[in-house]
């Protein structure tokens, strides 16, 4: 397949990002929070941290943001999930991340709970992630609701605006949702985001850059505008492989299964996921990619390692050694 570009920038322009989760243990955080230290040093747009399902994660999650807001000047942009629950609920959910500082958010509506169908009622008031981002841009405006700024040219005039604008995002899927019934209708509901007011998109992962770029080039033509990032992530092992496909539900990459399959060791399949991470994010830079956002797995090396082989941060050694077999322990 044959695509044409997604829109004119250089590797210079491109931005990247990253994704983490909020520790599960005193351990875990422990690690992360070395890991962030890492990541911040190489001066992200934004990092992104998952909200757990029905906010399970919602105090480890606010305390990472929190985290980063104390220690870095790096954008926090938390995730929030609207399932289950009321307006209420979700505009308190809201002005706790706005009060904390946060001004940048994930929209998502958030999977059925447990042992719930999508014919089940389940819902809450908010049944959309379009809901969602109008609902953020509503409680944005209550809690900030006037400022006034001078007129250029007109002495003494005063404009009104409404304080501090913020960020959202929403997801993507360039091989469509597992819950959509179509390609078009996939695109009807990113267009509906932009208009309720989304300002930028992150894709589901995917193995092939055609599969973006040719999500990219339809979206365009049914008159969606906003930035739309690759979401990619290094496949350390067959294990991470198959989880990624159980929690997706993305066709097996063949050629990238095989490869990590005959790798001797835990080092030979970091490389090989490594190397296809930079193959992927090479192919989608080259063909117009706004920028790449790495999920991470709560790891620094192997997202830095793809960034240095594309070249979008600087290179303290070879871009394509890959972190050593003990660090991806």
């Amino acid at each position: 397949m044959t695509t044409s570009p997604v829109r004119a920038i250089t590797r210079a322009d491109a931005t990247f990002s990253f994704e983490l989760y909020p520790p599960r243990s005193s351990e875990a955080e422990t690690a992360l929070y070395a890991s962030i230290a890492e990541l911040v040093a190489v001066s992200p747009e934004f990092i992104s941290v998952t909200y757990g399902a029905s906010g399970s994660t919602r105090g480890l999650s606010l305390s990472v943001l929190t985290h980063m807001l104390r220690n870095s000047s790096v954008e926090p942009m938390a995730h929030l999930t609207c399932v289950g629950s009321s307006y209420a609920e979700a505009s308190q959910l809201i002005r706790e991340f706005l009060d904390a500082g946060v001004t940048s958010f994930l929209a998502l509506r958030g999977d059925p709970p447990a042992g719930a169908t999508e014919d089940d009622d389940f819902l809450g008031d908010l049944g959309s992630a379009g809901e969602l981002v109008q609902l953020i841009h509503r409680v944005q405006k209550e809690r900030e609701p006037f400022r006034f700024s001078d007129v250029p040219g007109f002495p003494g005039a005063k404009r009104v605006t409404h304080g501090e604008k913020v960020t959202i995002a929403v997801a993507a899927f360039p091989n469509g949702h597992p819950r959509s019934r179509s390609v078009d209708q996939d695109l009807d509901t990113l267009l509906a985001k932009e208009a309720a007011g989304a300002n930028l998109a992150i894709t589901q992962l995917f193995f092939h850059a055609d599969e973006y770029l040719g999500f990219v080039e339809r979206a365009r033509a049914a008159g969606v505008t906003m930035r739309i990032l690759p979401g990619i992530m290094p496949v350390l092992s067959p294990r991470r492989l198959e989880r990624i496909l159980e929690l997706t539900g993305e066709a097996t990459p063949r050629s990238l299964e095989r490869e990590l399959a005959a790798a001797d060791s835990q080092g030979a399949q970091a490389a090989v996921g490594i190397r296809h991470a930079i193959e992927l994010g090479d192919q989608l830079l080259e063909g117009g990619a706004p920028g790449l956002h790495l999920y991470t797995f709560n790891q620094h090396q192997a997202p830095l390692a793809v960034l240095r082989g594309v070249g979008l941060v600087g290179d303290p050694g070879s871009p394509t050694t890959p972190p050593r077999e003990k660090e991806l322990a």
